[in-house]
C-alpha cells in the first residue's frame, strides 16, 4: 500500500481546510455534505455521542453558532492508498487545547468524514 500519495495528500488536505471553514463560520450545509450519509458514521464531541447520519445532521441544526473560531495547532494527514485518510488536528479555542481525529473515505460522491471525535484537555 503506497502512503501519503502526494495528489490524494492534496485532495483530502482540500476537503479538511472546506471542513474547517465550514465549521468556524456554522456552513451547515457543507458540514452535512461532507460526512458519509449513513447509519453507520460516528461523531463523539466534547458533549455528544452521535451514531448515524441523522442524528449528526440534527446536532449540526441545534447547536450555538457563536464561539466556533478556533486557531489549527498542529494537523497530521496521512493517506493509506487512494480511498483511506485519517485528519488529527490540535486547536486552540478560547485559551483551551482541543483535539480532533477524522477517518476519511473516497466515496462516488467525494472524500467523506466517516469517523469523527472531538475532545478538549482537562484545564
Amino acid at each position: 500500500m503506497d502512503i501519503d500519495i502526494p495528489e490524494v495528500v492534496a485532495e483530502v488536505t482540500a476537503a479538511f481546510q472546506r471542513y474547517e471553514v465550514a465549521l468556524v463560520t456554522n456552513d451547515v450545509a457543507v458540514l452535512d455534505e461532507l460526512f458519509w450519509n449513513d447509519p453507520r458514521t460516528i461523531r463523539y464531541g466534547a458533549g455528544e455521542i452521535l451514531h448515524g447520519y441523522e442524528e449528526i445532521m440534527a446536532f449540526r441544526a441545534s447547536r450555538p453558532s457563536v464561539g466556533l473560531e478556533r486557531e489549527l495547532v498542529r494537523t497530521v494527514i496521512t493517506t493509506h492508498g487512494r480511498d483511506f485518510a485519517t485528519a488529527n488536528t490540535t486547536f486552540s479555542r478560547n485559551g483551551r487545547i482541543g483535539r480532533q481525529s477524522q477517518t476519511w473515505v473516497r466515496m462516488p460522491e467525494g472524500w467523506r468524514v466517516v469517523s469523527a471525535h472531538v475532545s478538549l484537555m482537562p484545564g
